[in-house]
């Protein structure tokens, strides 16, 4: 029988089907379930730093105008540690209720004095933590270097403070995208998450407003993941986690194939239930049983750039093949 366990981060999981930082995972009961299904390793919703300094907001609009700076700052301060404080009990809870790793994750947009927080998710017990960065390169006075000064920054900082491993969750908006996970990897990240996928907007044109528009994500966007995990897991020595577009077991064995060590899923779990991990993971065991696979380090990456025998497929991006001839 197939052994789906595999190592991310120098963590022990069980199976390489880890679930995503979502609503899903704010709840130890749903981490319960994800443990009995198989999963390998949980990532917590994230705390916001969007959401902190909301919070902050709100709490100060409350408040008697006119207040003192030192008042401002204690209710600043009281807010932003009670934020942290509840997503700290939900680490402890967590780790008492399972054995599984459990993932924290971060979604900042800032290398703000926030970053020390994480040494407090690190004396929580998480096992490692996650960093969901994205700044969207919208503002035409910050050059795409800017930006991405802003990657390293948040990295750097919060290193400082933990010793767990830490993985990054970034996007596919980058001038260099091969360029900059490269530099990276070699920032002293410990996992690469590709890529993290954002709610886009749309416009009612009855009510003529903005919506928000597609928030599950569709089997069809695995294929620039898959693209990318195959080109990028030949050229860093961190490990890659593939997400977004993910929906069954044939898309995992796909990543696996491109090189990557595990996969994240979300969208799928609300769509067809918790029980959908339980049939990925059948689904991949029985390929691996079908192939004589024994482990997933037999047919890990043999599918990447470097060892398939058609190494520019992953970089075709015209359709002239399949357009040609049609007028």
């Amino acid at each position: 029988m197939a052994n789906l366990a595999t190592k991310y981060m120098g963590l022990s999981l069980r199976s390489p089907l880890i679930i995503g930082s979502s609503g899903l995972t704010h709840s130890v009961k749903n981490i319960i379930d994800f443990e009995q299904r198989g999963a390998g390793a949980v990532v917590l919703k994230s705390l916001f730093e969007e959401q902190i300094r909301q919070e902050i907001n709100n709490a100060l609009n409350k408040s008697e105008t006119g207040l003192y700076p030192e008042a401002e700052d204690y209710i600043a301060n009281y807010t932003k540690i009670q934020q942290v404080n509840e997503y700290l009990h939900l680490i402890r809870q967590c780790k008492d209720a399972v054995k599984i790793p459990i993932i924290a994750s971060i979604n900042c947009v800032t290398a703000d004095e926030w970053t020390s927080f994480a040494s407090r998710i690190e004396d929580a017990g998480a096992d490692a933590l996650e960093l969901n960065v994205f700044i969207l390169p919208s503002d035409v006075n910050r050059s795409g270097e800017q930006a991405e000064k802003i990657y390293f920054s948040i990295l750097e900082k919060v290193k400082k403070h933990i010793k767990i491993p830490v993985a990054l969750k970034i996007s596919s908006y980058f001038s260099g995208l091969a360029n900059t996970v490269q530099k990276l990897s070699w920032s002293g990240v410990n996992g690469m998450v590709l890529f993290n996928r954002f709610v886009n907007p749309d416009i009612n044109i009855d009510k003529m407003q903005i919506e928000v528009s597609n928030i599950y994500s569709n089997p069809q966007e695995m294929n620039n993941t898959l693209r990318w995990v195959a080109i990028l897991s030949d050229m860093i020595k961190t490990d890659i986690v593939a997400s977004t577009g993910i929906h069954d077991g044939k898309t995992i064995i796909k990543m696996l194939l491109a090189g990557a060590t595990a996969v994240q899923v979300a969208s799928v779990l609300y769509q067809k239930g918790f029980g959908h991990v339980n049939e990925m993971l059948s689904e991949l065991e029985k390929w691996m049983d079908h192939h004589n696979f024994k482990t997933i380090d037999e047919f890990k990456g043999k599918m990447s750039f470097k060892n398939t025998e058609d190494p520019a497929a992953y970089l075709r991006v015209q359709f002239m093949k399949h357009y040609s001839g049609i007028e």
